[in-house]
């Protein structure tokens, strides 16, 4: 077999854990999740050091810690999650039974257990081992004795039982040897009934070999854990298995290694013959040009239509130039313009937030320029908003086969086509080439009733270049190339092993939401 280094890191007492000290955000099931303690070391100095905010990007994560609201925020998305400091843990670990609040993920949950893949390994090997296994232990070995203390050497079964069991495929003439006992690969236990202790860590290069035959020996009871492929995608990343196999044969009990299953991201093959028009839905093709700027009002006449002076504002805050409304606007010697004072104050019309009008102006003049206005409090948008998508086409039509959970309905595809090409003055790198990564993308929606509604809105969205923009990738970290833009696509036709698939019975509603956020409603399909 492979050997790899095993190391163990030893943290400072002064340090976050070794004061106990762990930092969680929440995820989306409401549960928490604990950082990476090197993360959680860096938040800990942060805080210890009084510093407002923190920046992860050194880190390699776009996100933003404000320890104020005890928030995180994500800087490409604007999402925020909270984030809570725990201080009930018992660091550094002790020799013995590992107490419940140290195990991992750190916590309890309340509702929904969260169905990230970690948490559902560790949910589904802890039932295992606590329930299944122990109970067989003692039924088929009762005379067998487990030593307190497993990574001391000692053995963990009676020395002389015969040979330990080995879970899934080896190579031939293998065997495992425990310290203390005597097994070879042509003894057997006695009464034929294998012993479930120590177990092979499956590696790819054997799996291959030994193909289906591979999963029927795998005994009851023992979970298994799908470790991504080399070549794909799956639930758990080679690491976090083995570490995790490690750990759980050290403490005798059985894993089993398996290869995840590869994602469906295609349908079958369809003939030109069967693809169709969407019921309900003008044409197959959406092409957009590059941008052009319509000779619209003046920014100060944008900014006008939208706002009510106000006379007496209150003294707050404005968020923008984080100066008091009551004095001028922070953007005074900055920025100037004809009819707007420093001092004047203006409340928009729908929220009623209120802001300098000469920040407003700053603001706007920062975006896109397309007559429209965001509120940077509540995110309400006034007039029509309009993004930054690069020239492409966009192409729908059904086909006839049907998604998992849309079993009596066909299936919409949409198929996004963006070159690349040149940055222009809307982008950040004006002049700049960018690159277009996995296009043409293939999107898929039920044909149903929600499915085609969600269908017309992403086509106003793609008419206004909201779909896209370009950015930096999340996936690889490449800039000035084409990302999706805040409104979320099915990606994977026939599974949701990457979570971009089906079935997903909230997507169409939360797609809707989505859409909603960038000003896309089902009023502008009366319209």
């Amino acid at each position: 077999g492979t050997m790899r280094p095993v190391r163990r890191n030893f943290y400072d007492p002064s340090s976050a854990p070794g004061k106990g000290i762990v930092w969680e955000w929440e995820n989306d099931n409401s549960s928490w999740t604990p950082y990476d303690m090197d993360i959680c070391i860096t938040i800990q100095n942060a805080y210890e050091k009084q510093h407002p905010w923190l920046d992860l990007s050194s880190l390699g994560f776009c996100y933003l810690i404000y320890f104020s609201s005890m928030s995180q925020m994500n800087r490409q998305t604007q999402r925020k999650r909270r984030l809570r400091r725990r201080m009930d843990l018992a660091y550094p670990l002790t020799m013995g039974s590992i107490p419940k609040s140290q195990s991992w993920p750190v916590g309890t949950s309340t509702g929904t257990p969260c169905s990230c893949p970690q948490c559902l390994l560790v949910n589904s090997t802890r039932a295992a081992s606590n329930a299944i296994l122990a109970s067989q232990r003692r039924k088929l070995y009762p005379g067998a004795v487990r030593q307190s203390s497993t990574f001391a050497g000692t053995a963990l079964w009676p020395v002389g039982t015969g040979t330990v069991a080995v879970v899934g495929s080896t190579t031939k003439g293998e065997g495992l040897r425990v310290p203390g006992g005597a097994f070879a690969p042509s003894q057997s236990v006695p009464g034929g009934v294998p012993l479930p202790g120590l177990n092979n860590l499956n590696r790819p290069g054997t799996q291959r070999g030994a193909g289906l035959s591979t999963r029927a020996t795998v005994p009851p009871g023992v979970p298994a854990l799908p470790v991504k492929n080399l070549n794909g995608t799956g639930p758990i990343h080679p690491a976090l298995a083995g570490m995790t196999g490690i750990l759980m044969c050290a403490a005798g009990l059985p894993v089993c290694l398996t290869r995840a299953p590869k994602p469906i991201l295609h349908p079958p093959p369809v003939s030109k013959s069967d693809i169709k028009p969407v019921p309900g839905v003008n044409g197959i093709c959406r092409k957009t040009k590059k941008k052009h700027l319509k000779k619209s009002k003046t920014p100060e006449d944008v900014v006008r239509r939208y706002i009510q002076k106000v006379k007496n504002p209150p003294d707050e805050d404005c968020t923008i130039c984080m100066e008091r409304l009551v004095t001028s606007s922070g953007y005074e010697g900055i920025l100037s313009h004809r009819g707007i004072k420093p001092e004047l104050v203006g409340k928009l019309g729908k929220c009623g937030h209120m802001y300098h009008l000469l920040c407003l102006l700053a603001m706007y003049n920062n975006g896109n320029k397309d007559g429209s206005l965001q509120c940077p409090t509540c995110k309400a948008i006034y007039g029509e908003k309009t993004g930054t998508q690069p020239p492409g086409k966009m192409e729908f039509h059904l086909i006839p086969h049907s998604l998992p959970g849309y079993t009596d309905s066909k299936t919409i595809r949409i198929v996004y086509d963006i070159p690349t090409g040149i940055q222009g003055p809307e982008h950040p790198n004006p002049g700049k080439k960018f690159t277009a990564r996995g296009f043409p993308r293939h999107c898929y929606l039920p044909d149903n009733e929600k499915g085609r509604k969600v269908l017309k809105l992403l086509i106003v969205a793609w008419d206004r270049r909201l779909i896209f923009t370009i950015g930096t990738s999340n996936t690889t970290g490449e800039s000035d190339t084409v990302v999706w833009n805040e409104i979320h696509h099915k990606t994977e036709f026939g599974s949701n092993l990457t979570g971009h698939g089906y079935p997903d019975p909230n997507y169409l509603d939360n797609v809707l939401a989505e859409l909603l956020a960038q000003g896309v409603s089902e009023a502008t399909l009366k319209d």
